[in-house]
Formats: C-alpha cells, sequence, structure tokens
C-alpha cells in the first residue's frame, strides 16, 4: 500500500515558523508528505511588499516541486501551484478552484488515499471537486479578524470549508468555541515546543549587539497588533535600557517610530532566538486587547517560557493556563512597572519550577496526537 499520503495547504513552507511545519516535521519518515505553499488571503493594495511577494511567488511557480533544503534531517516535497491572488467575488473563487483542481489531479496519483490538512480556508471550494480519503481544518487562528486580511472573504470561505471538513483540530479553546459556533466540534490540539532548541545556546545573532542593557525583547510579526499605549508607558518609565523588537514588519504602527528607547533591527532566524533570548534581561509580548488576539495561540509563548528568562505578557486567553510561570497585566502601566521589576530582580524561583510541566509538551508528542487525528478513524 505505500505510504499514507499527507497533503498540507498552507503558507508558504519556511517562510516563517509555523505549528503546522512544527507537527509535520515528526512525519515526514513515515508518511509521504506535500506541503502546498498558497496565496490570495491579503486584501489586494499595491505597496512594496506586495510587489516583493508576488516576485516570490512568479519565481516559486517557474520551478517544479521540490524538496525543500532545511536544518532539519527531512522536508516534504514543496508545490507552488498558480493561483489568482483573491477569492473575494465567484469568479476568482472559481479560478483557483479550478486551477487548484487540476494541478492536484496532474500532482498527485494517489489522490483518493491522500489526507488533505489545510490551515487556511482557501480550499473550501476543493472538496466538491476532489476525491479523497479525508479533509481536515486545521484551525490554527481567526483570519476573519486578522488585519490585512480579506476578511470577508474567509469568513465566507471558513464557514464552507468547516461544513465540508471531515475533521476539525482547534489549536486552543478560544478556537474550538469559534468551530462550535460554526455548527463543529473539534479536537483541541495546543501548541507544542521542543526544549532541546530553546535551552541551547542557538546560532550566534549580533542585532542586539551594542544595545543599552537592560534589553527588553520581543520577537514576532511586528504589526498592528502590538499595544503601543504599553510600549509608551514602559519606555517612558525605563530610566535606561532597550525596548527591542525583532521580526519581520507588516503596516506597524507608526507611532512606533517616536519611542525613544525602542529599537526594530530587522529579523532573526528561528535558530537564533534562544541567543538573542540569552541576551535579553525581560521577554515581552505586549499585545492589544483586540478581536484577532482573543483568538490567537501565540507561539511564542512557550517559547518564552522555554527559557530562563522573565516573561511579561498581556492578559489574553491563550496565556491563562501559564499564568504561574510569567507576569499577566492589564493596562499599560502595569505592564512597565513588571518588566521594571523583572530587569531588576530576574526570574522568580517561584516561576521557573512550575515551568516543568514544558517538559509534556513537546512537539513530538503533539505530533502522534495530530497524526491520529488525521488518520484514525
Amino acid at each position: 500500500m505505500g505510504k499514507d499520503r499527507l497533503i498540507v495547504f498552507a503558507d508558504d513552507w519556511g517562510r516563517h515558523p509555523s505549528s503546522a511545519q512544527h507537527l509535520v516535521r515528526y512525519l515526514l519518515q513515515d508518511r509521504a508528505v506535500s506541503w502546498v505553499n498558497t496565496i490570495g488571503t491579503r486584501v489586494p493594495r499595491l505597496s512594496v511588499a506586495v510587489v516583493r511577494r508576488g516576485l516570490e511567488k512568479l519565481l516559486q511557480w517557474g520551478h517544479p516541486p521540490t524538496q525543500q533544503p532545511t536544518t532539519h534531517a527531512a522536508a516534504p516535497e514543496i508545490c507552488s501551484p498558480i493561483m489568482y491572488p483573491g477569492f473575494r467575488t465567484r469568479w476568482q473563487r472559481n479560478l483557483n478552484a479550478g486551477l487548484l483542481a487540476r494541478f492536484m489531479r496532474r500532482r498527485f496519483a494517489d489522490l483518493e488515499r491522500a489526507v488533505i490538512v489545510s490551515t487556511i480556508p482557501i480550499v473550501a471550494d476543493l472538496p466538491e471537486r476532489l476525491n479523497v480519503r479525508r479533509w481536515v481544518y486545521y484551525c490554527v487562528d481567526d483570519f476573519s479578524v486578522w488585519p490585512g486580511l480579506d476578511s470577508s472573504a474567509l469568513r465566507v470561505l471558513e464557514q464552507k470549508f468547516v461544513s465540508r471538513a471531515d475533521r476539525v483540530i482547534a489549536a486552543g479553546e478560544n478556537l474550538a468555541a469559534r468551530m462550535r459556533a460554526l455548527g463543529r466540534e473539534a479536537l483541541v490540539l495546543p501548541h507544542g515546543i521542543d526544549l532541546e532548541h530553546w535551552r541551547g545556546p542557538g546560532e550566534p545573532c549580533n542585532l542586539l549587539e551594542g544595545m543599552p542593557r537592560p534589553i527588553v525583547l520581543f520577537w514576532g510579526l511586528i504589526d498592528r497588533r502590538l499595544d503601543v499605549s504599553a510600549l509608551r508607558a514602559l519606555n517612558d518609565r525605563m530610566h535606561a535600557g532597550t525596548i527591542a523588537l525583532v521580526g519581520p514588519e507588516q503596516d506597524p504602527d507608526p507611532a512606533l517610530g517616536s519611542l525613544s528607547r525602542l529599537r526594530r533591527p530587522g529579523k532573526a532566524p528561528y535558530e537564533s532566538l534562544p541567543a538573542l533570548a540569552s541576551h535579553a534581561d525581560v521577554l515581552l509580548m505586549p499585545y492589544a486587547d483586540l478581536p484577532v488576539t482573543r483568538a490567537m495561540q501565540p507561539l511564542k509563548l512557550k517559547e518564552y517560557l522555554a527559557t530562563d528568562r522573565p516573561v511579561v505578557v498581556t492578559r489574553l486567553p491563550a496565556v491563562a493556563e501559564w499564568q504561574d510561570c510569567l507576569d499577566i497585566v492589564d493596562d499599560p502601566e502595569q505592564l512597565a512597572k513588571a518588566v521594571i521589576d523583572r530587569c531588576a530582580g530576574g526570574l522568580p524561583a517561584a516561576q521557573s519550577n512550575a515551568r516543568r510541566r514544558l517538559e509534556v509538551e513537546s512537539w513530538k508528542n503533539k505530533s502522534a496526537y495530530f497524526a491520529d487525528a488525521l488518520f484514525g478513524d
């Protein structure tokens, strides 16, 4: 019979760390895995970032499916089918459904025994066109409220895909509640962590070099989800040191540029994040209270906790389970005080001890549950 066939629709493999990538890496040895890079979730507009992204896609479309270079021992087959960059209208959806269905039939001779999992609902029109073993929706975010995405189109697509999927997996209880509101029960599979990666030295990185201490560090996408008022309060209360926001930028609030202690040194590779953390005094997650952040299950939460650094976060549903491991704040002044206190006092012993339960949160363990949800009866 050969290996089980798994096909994953998601954001580009290797573009940024994602829960789907972490899970799939542990499935590669025993299953034939293909990863389908996608496009079309954003509101169409002309900008430098959009042009750059368009050029990336054109280059992908000009190459056949490949095995991507990776720091890991194995990688899935990477496919980049031609797609129209939008799903807003009926003709756009029909065009993309036709393009993707034709690509899938031509590319996969064993399609009828494949399990197809998608982290984005743009595949909603495919179940009626393709005969496969199982369709699975892996819900990792509420894309209908994500800044910059085509929320109205994604909302319609998600409603359809949730109704047509054979199984639904949610990355958190709050996302499972969303699925119940759409009429489906979901298996809840919280994110994991690779402790060996985060407790090692990591690859050297000089992004924080020369910055005045103490260093308060955030890593991740720098966009409108960040609470500028909280960062401003911290900036004004700090008498020395640096607030470092490390990561790619996507339409961040221009007010960030007015904060005198704030630095945005650029992106860092995933392999270097443990080294960056070791040079920081406090790790910060300063998200505003918004519909999109209330739905989030940020990967960086457990990554932060896997280090020996104090962690300060704004209150979100995703952090409640870990409240004994970090400091949760409710307003800008609380955030500023907590960060300054932790810069001075370090990680409390009680929080350090509470983090021991990360030992059972490995991505390897999570992948076993994921595989059972995908392929089990």
